[in-house]
């Protein structure tokens, strides 16, 4: 079967997801990737993208669960579906969404591995140590302000290498972060990272930048932007069992464990839907039952015999 439409079909659904949401690249592309992995298994059945059933859906998931997918991929890849035929309906291009009704692999529903508080003290004092040494030089000072960036604001990592000087208010004690679609939000910040950035970029920063002309916060020895797999590195060495999306996790466990609503959490975070908090769901619950037992006239009592 010729693959001619279905590559033209990504490719206007690629053009949307740039010029109209506003998706980063790298996003893009792994949404790209989903879509010709899907093609490619509906080639097979001599299907076109946009003449999918449902059954091909479901096909399709099983065959990756098969070939030993972890389910959270599976879901990723679901949910890129989900958004393309979501396009094609809207768009007038086909009739009936093939994604409506499957449920997602129940691994998405289950709450995102986390660090101890414990364990995130230990890994962020081991860089203050570092960082309030004598010698102390600018990368320690710079790397410190990045562990407590991650788990302070919850930032993915690309939102952390895509912070410019510019958008710091220590003053207010804020930061102006860019998530995905390059959506905007303010992100409240600690005493303690508040602290760690002033310190970067008094005696950090400027023996880092090269010519006066860097807008990113942090910068490498060279006074250029940080990629994302440096900052994925730096955490790891930090912390073996550290990453940076697990800092971010762990910073909505630790929130939502002392008592924040899933509402505040998705703002925090930059959830475009409430769904994708909804992980967190039960430890909310755990604290509710908590307070409940704690407060409520009747929830300590028991039932006498007769």
């Amino acid at each position: 079967m010729s693959t001619g439409r279905n590559t033209e079909v990504i490719r206007e659904y690629l053009t949307y997801l740039r010029v109209e949401k506003g998706l980063r690249p790298l996003t893009c592309e792994a949404y790209e990737r989903d879509l010709l992995q899907f093609a490619e298994f509906l080639e097979r059945e001599n299907v076109l993208l946009v003449t999918a059933r449902q059954q091909e859906v479901a096909g399709f998931l099983e065959h990756l669960r098969m070939h030993g997918v972890e389910s959270r991929s599976m879901a990723r890849k679901l949910s890129c579906l989900r958004g393309f035929y979501k396009w094609l309906l809207l768009d007038k291009r086909i009739q009936h969404d093939p994604t409506m009704n499957l449920e997602s692999p129940e691994a998405w529903k289950v709450l995102p591995k986390s660090l101890a508080p414990t364990e995130v003290n230990s890994m962020l004092e081991r860089a203050a140590i570092a960082a309030e040494h004598p010698e102390a030089d600018a990368i320690a000072l710079r790397d410190r302000a990045i562990l407590e960036l991650l788990y302070a604001g919850g930032l993915r990592v690309s939102e952390l290498t895509g912070l410019c000087v510019a958008d710091l208010s220590l003053d207010a004690g804020r930061a102006l972060v860019r998530g995905k679609g390059d959506k905007e939000r303010i992100v409240p910040l600690g005493a303690l990272c508040l602290k760690a950035i002033a310190e970067y970029l008094e005696r950090g920063r400027p023996a880092l930048v090269r010519g006066g002309r860097a807008n990113q916060l942090f910068l490498s020895t060279r006074g250029k932007a940080l990629s994302r797999e440096w900052v994925w590195k730096l955490v790891k060495s930090s912390d073996s069992h550290a990453s940076p999306h697990k800092l971010r996790h762990s910073c909505a466990t630790h929130m939502v464990e002392h008592g924040a609503d899933l509402r505040t959490v998705q703002t925090f975070l930059g959830h475009a839907d409430i769904a994708t908090t909804q992980v967190y769901t039960h430890l909310a619950l755990g604290r509710l039952k908590a307070v409940h037992r704690m407060h409520h006239p009747r929830a300590k009592r028991t039932v006498q015999e007769p």
